[in-house]
């Protein structure tokens, strides 16, 4: 089963059957019948052109099924067997422990997504690559939330989500909301986080996105504030709950003095905000100690706890 671009509904990618070609400025469209997936490959590798080209599959021609651009179908057949794990595969949430600095008991987890076969580099890279980047990012949403049977309530679970696959917020995440309710999970537990390898682009957008969890009774974060896409004047443009400096920062903060004026300056920054500040990257007992010292609250990293399939 693959995904629609638009929608995240799922399709097949049929052993035999009909390719559908449609040139964007055209209303009719080609049709070639094939026998096997490698006849379907030849199609799509040596005779369709690839600029503006939509295509569709399906049994019955008459009656084709959503189109998607050429080069996600041609990218969909290379990588069949990251496809098939990020449609169908099993997938899992592992957590990693963030604590309160002062204490050391546990505040909350991140879930993060994980497969027994792929990397999570390689199902986001296949993912983009092919169109499907909507559908795993919910179906990671859907994971975290059903971890949360393992956590305790009022432990936070931090959630990562990528902006841009959220086309409609009242829309596209009604899905995820349902799944909130069909676990019972107290929304006010969940914390969703902008992921790091999202650059900011549309604020408003992410505004409403955010305004849309908020809502719902749940709470939003920056992750990465300072490695470029989120910056400190980002904090005031987008008031999120919490926000998590960048392991740059992190790494030997207790030895660089430039590293201890960035912190101590996003600290006051978000203290005077109302917003929470999350340390992450922290690898060593001496950074842990100097982010607890300038009065960051919350921590995260190896030398704290490693991801695993339950709290630890």
């Amino acid at each position: 089963m693959h995904s629609c671009i638009s929608c995240s509904v799922p399709f097949p990618i049929l052993q035999s059957g009909y390719l559908l070609i449609m040139q964007e400025e055209q209303k009719k469209y080609l049709c070639y019948s094939y026998d096997s997936l490698q006849q379907l490959a030849t199609y799509v590798e040596t005779i369709v052109p690839k600029e503006k080209t939509f295509v569709a599959l399906c049994k019955n021609p008459d009656s084709p099924g959503p189109f998607i651009p050429l080069h996600e179908l041609s990218m969909r057949i290379k990588h069949e067997d990251v496809v098939q794990c990020i449609t169908n595969g099993p997938l899992t949430s592992y957590l990693q422990p963030i604590i309160h600095t002062k204490t050391g008991d546990i505040f909350g987890y991140e879930c993060l997504l994980r497969s027994h076969h792929f990397s999570p580099k390689q199902l986001f890279s296949v993912a983009q690559q092919t169109g499907l980047h909507t559908f795993l990012d919910r179906r990671a949403r859907e994971e975290a939330i059903r971890a949360r049977t393992k956590i305790k309530k009022g432990i936070k679970s931090f959630i990562n989500f990528l902006p841009s696959t959220i086309y409609n917020p009242e829309f596209c995440l009604r899905h995820t909301f349902s799944i909130v309710e069909q676990y019972e999970v107290a929304p006010e537990d969940l914390v969703f986080e902008v992921v790091e390898t999202e650059k900011i682009i549309d604020i408003d957008h992410l505004k409403n996105v955010f305004a849309t969890y908020k809502r719902s009774g749940m709470k939003v974060a920056l992750d990465d504030v300072g490695a470029g896409f989120s910056t400190i004047d980002m904090l005031t443009l987008l008031q999120p709950d919490y926000v998590k400096i960048d392991r740059h920062y992190i790494q030997n903060c207790d030895q660089e003095k430039e590293k201890q004026a960035f912190l101590k300056e996003v600290t006051r920054i978000a203290q005077t905000l109302g917003i929470h500040v999350l340390a992450e990257g922290i690898e060593r007992k001496e950074e842990l100690d100097y982010c607890r010292e300038i009065g960051i609250p919350f921590a995260q990293g190896y030398y704290i706890g490693k991801p695993s399939p339950n709290p630890l």
